[in-house]
């Protein structure tokens, strides 16, 4: 099958949709392809989006209506149980808790219908040998010849090993999340709670008046993954683990919903993986976790990816397309042209990103006092203002 005239975006995750939609904004028509049989809705949980990720949303038209779903974080508080320190800081910025099922369903929402396709899992990607076009095909043995191809496919992409971007490495550290709902509401204030002790980190934050999503952070042990399996096991051991922890915080875990509960060894695109790294061949290129796989240590993850889908449909309809009747057609010289110009706009802001989280992420972990002391030296000559990350803003599509 030859889609000559569509954009391909691989994978209907956050970024997936959030290009589809851009672009579809921009009149530029696209499919995307996923793997699995229906929307991926109902994993991980919720998702932080600050300020920089409110602007792309405002640029997605879906803003206002994912606002209604979520109630805004006014502060962070951070408890030391091992010494009783607390700590609180206003929230700069805007910044709200979505559930994750809220923001895809946003996005597929305002998308036009039939623009995903489900049950297509990519195999493999090449270029064809005469008219270099990227050939694409899936594990049911079909395949596709498309003039443009955008990897949104996770951490795990195959387009970004066309790419030949070298493989994630793996975080100390695996986390825990989930979504607890209060049928009486709970009293808890409008803030991000943070509670340490030794090397577990566990964090809440509100969506509304009665769901509240938390996650836990903590040493990754080898086979974790076979033990951590089954959702009640990753309830029991995740009490286990904060057996020493407040009631609140134990009661919260008690009452989640057990088809939210995951485990997962967090894993990231080495920043020095990303400065020597190609992020786009030809027509092909990668945007999200295909791109800048990150610890959730910032809470940027999600938005990075959707500050991605602006800057690539903005690029690709300036410059990687031409007006035909009531719609625009993309040209195979424009589209280079248009994915040198992301790359080049999008790369040293995925960098800074994923340093600070990488070096925050080995803080979290570091078995040493040493390595603790190096982490946050680094990350003080680096990133005198932490919180500067959420200043960005990726412009109007």
């Amino acid at each position: 099958m030859d889609v000559d005239d569509e954009v391909v975006i691989i994978g209907a995750g956050i970024c997936g949709l959030a290009t589809a939609l851009a672009l579809h904004k921009k009149g530029i028509k696209s499919v995307v392809m996923e793997r699995s049989e229906s929307l991926r809705n109902t994993t991980g949980s919720a998702i932080g989006i600050r300020q920089n990720g409110w602007r792309a949303l405002d640029q997605l038209g879906v803003a206002e209506t994912l606002r209604h779903t979520a109630i805004a974080i006014q502060r962070e508080r951070i408890v030391s149980l091992a010494d009783g320190k607390v700590e609180e800081i206003p929230m700069k910025g805007e910044t709200r808790c979505l559930r994750r099922k809220d923001l895809i369903d946003t996005l597929y929402d305002a998308l036009p219908p039939a623009t995903v396709k489900f049950g297509c899992q990519l195999e493999s990607i090449k270029l064809d040998q005469i008219t270099t076009k990227p050939v694409l095909r899936f594990i049911d043995g079909s395949s596709i010849i498309a003039k443009v191809v955008i990897g949104c496919d996770g951490g795990k992409s195959i387009v970004a090993d066309f790419l030949n971007l070298k493989p994630t490495k793996m975080f100390s550290i695996c986390g825990v999340r989930g979504l607890s709902n209060y049928r009486d509401g709970h009293s808890f204030a409008h803030e991000f709670l943070r509670i340490r002790k030794d090397n577990k980190l566990v964090g809440r934050l509100p969506i509304d008046e009665h769901l509240v999503y938390w996650f836990c952070a903590h040493p990754y042990v080898p086979g974790d993954e076979r033990n951590w399996e089954d959702p009640e096991e990753i309830r029991r051991s995740t009490l286990d683990l904060l057996s020493d922890y407040p009631k609140e915080i134990q009661e919260m875990i008690e009452i989640t919903d057990v088809k939210t509960l995951s485990f997962s060894h967090l894993r990231y695109r080495a920043p020095w993986d990303l400065l020597m790294g190609t992020f786009c061949k030809g027509t092909v290129t990668i945007a999200g976790d295909a791109m800048h796989v990150m610890g959730p240590f910032l809470g940027q993850g999600g938005s990075a990816g959707l500050e991605d889908a602006i800057v690539l449909a903005r690029n690709l309809a300036q410059m990687g397309s031409i007006h035909v009747e009531s719609r625009r057609k993309v040209t195979v010289q424009g589209v280079e042209e248009a994915f040198n110009l992301y790359v080049k706009q999008r790369k040293m802001r995925v960098i800074r990103l994923s340093l600070q989280t990488y070096l925050t992420g080995m803080l979290l972990g570091a078995s040493s006092h040493l390595k603790k002391l190096l982490c946050i030296v680094l990350l003080f000559l680096l990133f005198r203002n932490p919180s500067g990350h959420i200043d960005y803003d990726c412009g109007c599509l």
